[in-house]
């Protein structure tokens, strides 16, 4: 595989990126497209509101860009396309929702149920047309199982829709979600490029260079944030390399930490609702660290720690190293 392409990919995709963020941030402050910011978080984050949000529009446009530009047509290119830019349109609806229409919960729990599960089917039907292995291997084995596509199909949509919400969960302090972001997507790199899915290792090359773009501009203090647009397309993309590299256990791995922010908002609720007591400060769990007086800059710092690891280990699972 052409290592080139790649390093080609990224730097013209975090170029794009670079160039767009300062021309899209005056419009979404002329439009009003601020951030709300929650009462009851870390008091921190109050001057934050109004900071442009939506921003996960460069990301989207500076990925879309470039990976047309340098990816293969085939059955994984489309995959991937409808992974990324249809979770990312719903992420837009809903930050669109929020912002215009003043409603705080954007998109309702079933207009985002069918819009996922719509999207999801694409997927699927374009696997299946494929003729796409429904084996699921278990990393770091040579163990594998495969229950039919009755099983693994189902799997697919359920899988979709927990890495897009997963990853949306880490989405909430200053550069958390861009740096994570970049470093699970180069890992994913790394597995496409040894499962031979140029279409997969370019989606991955093109999301660095975008994320990394807009991380310029997304650090700590933040002069825009991502939104459901951006945060929803970059699960897409993740969800959608590990189901055609055949890692989709993997990213329990790799994308631990968003695993873990996902846990914590499950296991918060679940405890709550059960026993009327909480086991964080507040969730997900970056928010606990920091009104447990952690800065937002350490924060960040040991979350892109922590994923650096996971992405070795995913790796060394994967008989990467």
């Amino acid at each position: 595989m052409d290592y080139q392409l790649l390093l080609l990919t990224i730097g013209v995709s975090f170029i794009l990126a670079v160039i767009a963020a300062p021309l899209l941030i005056p419009l979404l402050r002329r439009m009003k497209f601020g951030q709300q910011v929650r009462d009851d978080g870390p008091q921190t984050h109050l001057k934050k509101a109004g900071t442009p949000t939506m921003g996960g529009i460069v990301i989207i446009l500076a990925f879309t860009l470039a990976f047309l530009k340098f990816s293969v047509i085939n059955t994984d290119f489309y995959v991937l396309l409808v992974a990324t830019l249809g979770f990312g349109l719903i992420g837009f609806l809903d930050d669109y929702i929020k912002i215009v229409f003043k409603r705080s919960l954007g998109l309702t729990a079933k207009q985002k149920l069918i819009l996922q599960l719509f999207f999801a089917a694409i997927m699927c039907y374009l696997l299946i047309k494929n003729g796409h292995s429904t084996a699921i291997s278990v990393p770091g084995t040579s163990w594998s199982f495969d229950w039919s596509g009755w099983f693994y199909y189902p799997f697919i949509v359920i899988m979709m829709m927990a890495v897009t919400n997963a990853v949306n969960f880490t989405d909430g302090v200053d550069g958390l979600l861009s740096g994570v972001s970049a470093i699970a997507f180069a890992a994913f790199a790394i597995v496409a490029m040894q499962a031979t899915s140029l279409s997969a290792a370019v989606c991955a090359a093109a999301m660095i260079g975008a994320v990394l773009g807009f991380l310029v501009f997304n650090a700590h203090p933040a002069k825009v944030f991502m939104g459901d647009t951006g945060s929803l397309g970059i699960g897409g993309a993740i969800g959608g390399i590990a189901i055609v590299t055949k890692t989709e256990l993997l990213f329990i791995v790799i994308g631990g930490v968003f695993v873990i922010e996902m846990l914590s908002v499950v296991l918060q609720v679940a405890s709550f609702k059960t026993r009327g007591k909480r086991i964080f400060k507040m969730s997900p769990i970056h928010h606990h660290f920091e009104l447990t007086g952690w800065s937002e800059w350490r924060v960040v710092m040991t979350f892109w720690a922590v994923g650096i690891v996971l992405a070795g280990l995913g790796l060394y699972l994967n008989k990467g190293l």
